[in-house]
């Protein structure tokens, strides 16, 4: 038979990892149910501001002001006019806000002057990859002032595993205007972008769209799986450590 010492070890370590392991994977679990409210609210703050009518675009001096908090997905509309061949491309994979858009392309960035002087940067919409090339949608290209119908929209942040920008090729991996303008030398101020719903270019490219809320919710099963995973580590332990009494006594 094995010492009482090293078989009270055993019990003692098998306890402790039994209770860490458990209380790693409820955390997991409450995550998730906080990720969950966390989605739900911002389901139905988009779908609320999306839906509204557009307001007129807040002034220069409220800019600063503004957060994403109060402000972003608010639909907006505004005269402003594209500064001549400036574009910047922001690589996507395809959109949870906008179903229209399929397959790889990019978001065609691009500086826009509004009528106070200002430089405001617009997301002008989607183009597939095989037409990046602006001499490919020329007929696109914008002229003059254009009444512009959007959504306010906050720079992205990046992920773990998102590439980095490739500034020499001018493509993004991340929607972040400060960065573009930087790179480009655009006075851009505004701490925001617009994502443009309309008008549709002649051609059709850039494609802008609505917003069309269909972001996914599978926290309360993930949750669920976690809490899952936290019983089972825990009947086992228990399991183990009644076989483990039995044959001590």
């Amino acid at each position: 038979m094995l010492p009482r010492e090293k078989r009270r070890g055993g019990v003692l370590e098998a306890t402790v990892f039994a209770i860490v392991g458990i209380a790693i994977l409820a955390g997991l679990g409450k995550w998730q149910l906080d990720r969950k409210v966390w989605k739900e609210n911002l389901i139905e703050t988009v779908t609320t501001r999306t839906v509204r009518p557009p307001q007129d675009l807040p002034p220069r001096s409220e800019w600063e002001r503004l957060t994403p908090e109060t402000s972003e997905y608010t639909r907006v509309v505004f005269p402003a006019e594209f500064l001549d061949g400036e574009e910047a491309y922001a690589y996507t994979a395809g959109s949870s806000l906008r179903t229209d858009v399929e397959g790889q392309g990019f978001w065609v960035f691009a500086p826009a002057r509004l009528a106070g002087g200002s430089i405001i940067l617009i997301n002008r919409g989607f183009v597939p990859t095989d037409r990046k090339d602006p001499a490919t949608r020329a007929e696109g290209r914008p002229r003059g002032s254009v009444d512009i119908v959007g959504y306010m929209r906050w720079p992205e942040a990046r992920g773990l595993f998102t590439p980095s920008d490739d500034a020499k090729n001018n493509v993004w991996y991340v929607r972040d205007p400060k960065a573009m303008s930087e790179a480009h030398k655009w006075s851009v101020a505004a701490p925001f972008y617009i994502d443009q719903e309309a008008p549709v270019p002649p051609g059709g490219l850039p494609k802008p769209g609505r917003i069309d809320v269909k972001m996914p919710n599978k926290h309360l099963e993930y949750a669920l799986t976690w809490f899952g995973l936290a019983l089972a580590l825990g009947g086992v332990y228990v399991v183990w450590l009644v076989a483990r009494l039995r044959r001590r006594f």
